[in-house]
C-alpha cells in the first residue's frame, strides 16, 4: 500500500480569513488592558467624570425640550441641575447617602418654610416680616447649633445645611409670592428629577462601589504589613553581618505601616457608604462592615508596632557576633511565620472563606511566641552588657507584640468569617 502525506498548516496558514482577523484583534487589546491595569485609579476617575458628564446632559434637557421647560420655567429648573452638581459622588453610596440627606432636608426645610410663610400671612401687616424674621432666626440657629455637634456633623451635616437653606428660602419668598406652596412643589420636583438621573447614572453606568474599595485596601493592607516584617527582619540581620561597612544605611520601607496609620479617616468613609450601597456582587444588605471597621484599627495598631522595628535599625549598639548567630535562626523563622499568618488571613478576607485561626493559625503563633521566648532566656542575657542587652531585648520583644497583635487580629477575622457567612476553607 503506498502512503498518503497529510500537510499540516505551520502557524496562521491553517487559519480562516475571519480567525486572523479575530486573532489580530484580540492582540491589539493587550496594550490597552495593560494601560487599564497600571492605571487604574486614572481610569476610575476618567469614567466618573464621564458619569457626570452625561448626568448633566440628561437632566439639562429640561432646559433642550420647550415643554418641560415652560412647564417648570427657566427658575425651577436650574435646581435639577444644581441637585446633579452637588450630590454626585465617586462613590454610589456616596451619592445616595448624599442624595437621600438632601431630600429629607428639603422636605422638612420646605414644610416648616411653608408653615412660617402661612403663618406670617395670617398675621399680616407688620407682623408678617417679624413672624418670618424670627421663625428663620430659632430655626436656622437651632439647626447651627445641631450641626456643631460632632455626631451630627459627620453624618448629617449636608442634609441640615440643606435644611437651614430650603427654610431660609421658602419661608422669605411668602413675603413677596402668595404661592410659595406652588413655588416649593415644583422646586422639590426639580429636585427629585435630579436624584433620580444621579442614583441611576451612578448604580447603572460603571457604578463605583465604596464596598469593594473597601474590600480590597483592607486585603493590600495585610499584603503590605507581610512584607514590612519581612524586610525589616531581612534588614536587621543584613545590618548586623556589614556592620564593619559604616556607611551602610537601613533600606527596609514602611511606607505600607505609614500608609495604614493613616487611612482611619478613609476607612470610616468607606465602611459609611458601603452601609448605604444596594445588593451587589458578594455583598449583601446586612454585610458586617463595622467589623471591617475593627479589623482596621487593630492593622493600625499592627503597623504601629513594626513601624517601632525602625528604631532597632538605627539603633548605634549593635549585637555581638556570638549574639547575633544565636537570634538569627529563630528571628527569621518567626519573621517568616508572622508573614504567612498576615497573608493568609489576608486571603481570607479575599476569597471570602474561612481559614479556621483556632486550628492553624493560632497554634502557630503560640510556637513562634514559644521560641522568642527561649531566645530572651535570662542566661543569654546575663551575658550581656546593658547596651547590648537592652538591643537585643528591644527587637526581639517588638517581635513578640506582633505575635499578640495578629493573635487579636486573627479573632476579628474570624468573626467578620462568622458574622459574613463566609464558605468554609
Amino acid at each position: 500500500m503506498g502512503s498518503v502525506v497529510i500537510p499540516i498548516p505551520d502557524g496562521d496558514q491553517g487559519f480562516t480569513p475571519d480567525l486572523k482577523r479575530e486573532k489580530k484583534f484580540q492582540v491589539s487589546l493587550s496594550p490597552v488592558i495593560s494601560f487599564v491595569q497600571k492605571n487604574r485609579d486614572t481610569v476610575r476617575k476618567a469614567i466618573h467624570a464621564i458619569k457626570v458628564g452625561i448626568a448633566l446632559v440628561l437632566v439639562s434637557l429640561v432646559y433642550f425640550v420647550d415643554t418641560l421647560y415652560e412647564e417648570v420655567g427657566d427658575g425651577n429648573a436650574m435646581w435639577a441641575i444644581m441637585t446633579v452638581v452637588v450630590i454626585f459622588e465617586f462613590h454610589a453610596g456616596a451619592t445616595l447617602s448624599k442624595g437621600l440627606s438632601r431630600g429629607i432636608g428639603t422636605i422638612l426645610g420646605g414644610g416648616l418654610g411653608y408653615l412660617a410663610a402661612v403663618l406670617g400671612q395670617q398675621v399680616g401687616g407688620i407682623g408678617n416680616p417679624f413672624v418670618v424674621g424670627v421663625s428663620v432666626f430659632i430655626f436656622g440657629g437651632a439647626a447651627t447649633y445641631a450641626r456643631l455637634n460632632p455626631n451630627i456633623k459627620k453624618r448629617y451635616d449636608y442634609g441640615v445645611m440643606i435644611f437651614i437653606l430650603t427654610f431660609s428660602l421658602v419661608s422669605v419668598s411668602g413675603l413677596r409670592e402668595e404661592n410659595v406652596i406652588e413655588i416649593a412643589r415644583e422646586r422639590l420636583v426639580m429636585i427629585v428629577l435630579g436624584f433620580a438621573i444621579c442614583i441611576c447614572t451612578s448604580l447603572f453606568v460603571f457604578p463605583m462601589w465604596a464596598s469593594d474599595e473597601l474590600h480590597d485596601s483592607m486585603v493590600s493592607t495585610f499584603e503590605g504589613l507581610a512584607s514590612s516584617i519581612e524586610g525589616c527582619v531581612e534588614e536587621y540581620f543584613r545590618l548586623v553581618n556589614e556592620k564593619e561597612n559604616q556607611s551602610v544605611q537601613p533600606t527596609a520601607s514602611f511606607r505600607d505601616c505609614i500608609s495604614v496609620l493613616n487611612s482611619k479617616a478613609k476607612n470610616e468613609s468607606l465602611v459609611y457608604f458601603a452601609k448605604w450601597e444596594p445588593w451587589h456582587g458578594r455583598f449583601g444588605l446586612s454585610h458586617p462592615w463595622e467589623k471591617y471597621q475593627k479589623i482596621g484599627e487593630v492593622l493600625r495598631e499592627l503597623a504601629a508596632i513594626i513601624l517601632s522595628l525602625k528604631g532597632s535599625l538605627n539603633s548605634p549598639e549593635e549585637p555581638l557576633q556570638a549574639l547575633r548567630e544565636s537570634i538569627k535562626e529563630p528571628c527569621e523563622a518567626a519573621g517568616s511565620s508572622l508573614a504567612w499568618t498576615l497573608r493568609e488571613l489576608g486571603e481570607s478576607i479575599m476569597k471570602m472563606r474561612r481559614c479556621q485561626p483556632g486550628a492553624f493559625i493560632v497554634p502557630k503563633l503560640k510556637l513562634v511566641r514559644q521560641e522568642l521566648s527561649q531566645v530572651m532566656c535570662p542566661f543569654k542575657l546575663g551575658k550581656l552588657d546593658n547596651a547590648e542587652g537592652f538591643a537585643v531585648a528591644s527587637f526581639v520583644f517588638t517581635l513578640m507584640g506582633v505575635v499578640e497583635k495578629l493573635e487579636d487580629l486573627s479573632k476579628e477575622v474570624e468573626e467578620l468569617g462568622e458574622l459574613a457567612g463566609f464558605l468554609q476553607g
